[in-house]
């Protein structure tokens, strides 16, 4: 059976992380291994994300780093299964999402798949949003498709939740095409209002925000955004949501404790997700979750009590580690695109048509 690994780093921005998958007649995860993100190169990508000097530069030196960091990841994992890699039909690799702006027709992954090709001695099949976003589609969320894959035999109106830096909903229903788009903030605001005021990368299972009380008049103004208003297909990054956003809107409120901000925070999270799920999907059966908000325990926690009538639980019940799907899923993607199999839905991203993802570097 054909091995592929897949690396991705999302909007979070704590790290790498790479999976091992066998692609038979199901697919098997094998082995992981986590790099966490070096703060200087965390910087160097958070600059990237907004208009500054020397951004091509800037730009192509951070993503060589980032490429020798996921080389030394992949020897890693390589070496502790005891793997050549000639075993390894190819690497998927997502790469650092720097500007996603599908409205102005264009998304930015860096990466160099080239240069990793080089350092791992492995194909590589990268840049896998842009093609969708050349169809018309918003080049995101891909994981939906994956989704499907892993979960459509369940049999029940089904919704697979990712909490990352944003949030995404995949929906799988018995004969319907999967639907899905982007929710809004998941752990970005929380990540980035916890760091500019304590100075840590995240809030530990939620337990500050779970400290503070909800600000409704806060909460409002937030959910007011137009982002919310839309329906899908729709995706979000960066560039709309920020800690400048934040400020702006809390700039027009009375001053507020900083626990009870972050409890508004994660309310935001957690109602943008519900309303959209239930706008979108009625009475779901289940809502799996997975990324890193699967280990929030006051998110998890608040979205039992918004949908009472599903089933909410992490993706590890059906069997899939909730810490390891989104770089399943490209390793995923680099098989499909290596087959010809369409990696995007038209229905998830609004594309004209099916198309095959990503572009091949061979080793």
């Amino acid at each position: 059976m054909p091995l592929y690994l897949g690396v991705m780093s999302g909007t979070s921005l704590d790290g790498l992380d790479i999976a091992l998958i066998e692609q038979g007649a199901r697919l098997t995860l094998l082995a992981t291994h986590y790099i966490p993100m070096p703060e200087p190169l965390r910087a160097a990508l958070l600059g990237l994300c907004v208009s500054g000097p020397d951004e091509i530069a800037r730009a192509a030196l951070a993503e060589a780093e980032w490429v020798r960091l996921a080389a030394e990841g992949i020897e890693h994992l390589l070496q502790a299964q005891q793997l050549a890699p000639s075993a390894i039909r190819a690497i998927g690799s997502h790469g650092q999402t720097i500007r996603h702006e599908p409205a102005r027709g264009f998304t930015v992954q860096i990466g160099n798949p080239a240069l990793l090709a080089e350092l791992t001695g492995i194909s590589v099949v990268g840049d896998f949003r842009r093609r969708d976003v050349a169809a018309g589609g918003q080049g995101a969320p891909l994981v939906p498709a994956f989704h499907e894959t892993l979960f459509e035999t369940q049999g029940e109106r089904l919704a697979v939740l990712n909490v990352g830096g944003f949030s995404n909903l995949s929906l799988i229903e018995r004969d319907h095409p999967v639907r899905g788009f982007d929710c809004g903030p998941g752990n970005v605001l929380l990540d980035a209002w916890i760091n500019d005021k304590h100075g840590r990368s995240y809030d530990a299972g939620g337990a500050w925000a779970a400290s503070g009380k909800v600000i409704p008049a806060l909460l409002n103004s937030l959910l007011g955004d137009r982002f919310f208003a839309g329906t899908g297909p729709k995706s979000t990054g960066r560039e709309v949501f920020n800690l400048p956003w934040l400020r702006r809107h809390l700039a027009r409120q009375p001053a507020y404790a900083d626990e009870d901000v972050q409890a508004t925070l994660l309310e935001l999270t957690a109602r943008s997700i519900v309303s959209s799920l239930q706008a979108a999907q009625q009475d779901t059966q289940a809502l799996l979750v997975c990324g890193g908000g699967a280990h929030n325990t006051a998110l998890m926690s608040r979205l039992t009590q918004l949908l009472p009538n599903a089933r909410v639980s992490s993706t590890a019940v059906s069997g899939v580690d909730p810490d390891w799907v989104e770089a399943m899923a490209f390793a995923w993607l680099a098989h499909c695109c290596l087959e010809g199999i369409a990696g995007n839905r038209p229905s998830v991203t609004g594309a004209k048509g099916l198309r095959v993802l990503g572009a091949i570097y061979p080793a």
